[in-house]
């Protein structure tokens, strides 16, 4: 199973005790994923625009909660509008009435994230996006999110308008908001070893560049003692820059901290660094 359909699962089992939490959640379903319909009786017919049947289950059991509707039932006239008047226009936007609560604003996010959410593996990347049909809804999804201080942005995807996050923090908001506390704690714990991954990487590739900068120098210093030597002779060098010479030639990996211990006195690390380049430069002007 899918990390976004984990996700799903958990938000599908969870239903809000208050009728008004329940009606939010419910208006964002149907205004986002619900189609209705009406026979030539003028019976009227709610169904989904979805394959998840948790999300369908959950859809008609909120229904019958708020409304007393029945999944095996033909709607009468009276009960849809009185569906529509308490959820507003599903061409429209969410009644503002049902939102006035942060209850019922999480409520919201869980039904709109069950209709046109998804999630990406955590483990890969991180994003997650609300495909909505229109460019109202998609503002006042937006809107919802940002009044929870969690940063969604939209953008234009051929014919929708898509809301969406790409950073982990803010998708770790969102499912707090939306209470997906294991899938919270699923995401967190996948962060967390991807984190400890990527410092370890970063840590590694550090090492490993100080290691190539340390031999490349150590390889550049002793080809230029190793210059002199054949071509100008260590016995012409200062007594200090001869002895130098020596023991880099004689401890060709050793750092230059430990070549300092190395001296006669010992020195420290700049001025062993300081003799090192008097040397180099030696052997650049010979060769010159």
């Amino acid at each position: 199973m899918s990390f976004s359909s984990e996700v799903k699962q958990e938000l599908c089992g969870r239903i809000s005790p208050a009728r008004h939490c329940q009606l939010a959640e419910l208006a964002a379903i149907l205004h986002f994923c619900g189609e209705f319909g009406r026979d030539a009786d003028g019976r009227y017919a709610i169904g989904l625009q979805t394959e998840n049947e948790m999300i369908v289950r959950k859809c008609f059991t909120l229904l019958k909660k708020t409304f007393n509707i029945e999944t095996d039932n033909w709607i009468g006239e009276e009960q849809m509008l009185s569906l529509f008047q308490k959820i507003g226009d599903p061409e429209e936007t969410v009644s503002a009435l049902l939102l006035k609560n942060a209850c019922c604003q999480r409520a919201f996010l869980r039904g709109a994230f069950l209709s046109v959410g998804s999630i990406s593996d955590p483990s890969k990347a991180y994003h997650l996006e609300f495909v909505c049909p229109t460019e109202a809804k998609a503002e006042q999804l937006q809107a919802v999110m940002l009044g929870f201080d969690v940063p969604a942005k939209i953008v234009l995807r051929k014919k929708y308008h898509v809301v969406y996050l790409k950073e982990g923090a803010g998708i770790v908001d969102l499912l707090n908001v939306m209470e997906a506390h294991v899938s919270l704690m699923n995401l967190e714990n996948l962060r967390i070893l991807k984190e400890m991954r990527n410092s370890i990487n970063r840590r590694v590739n550090c090492e490993t560049a100080n290691i190539n900068k340390t031999v490349s120098a150590s390889s550049r210093q002793i080809s230029d003692i190793e210059f002199l030597r054949d071509h100008y002779g260590l016995s012409r060098l200062p007594a200090q820059l001869q002895e130098m010479a020596q023991v880099r030639l004689e401890n060709p990996d050793a750092p230059l901290k430990d070549l300092g211990q190395l001296l006669d006195p010992p020195v420290g690390k700049s001025g062993v660094n300081h003799r090192l380049r008097k040397l180099s430069e030696l052997a650049e002007s010979v060769r010159n």
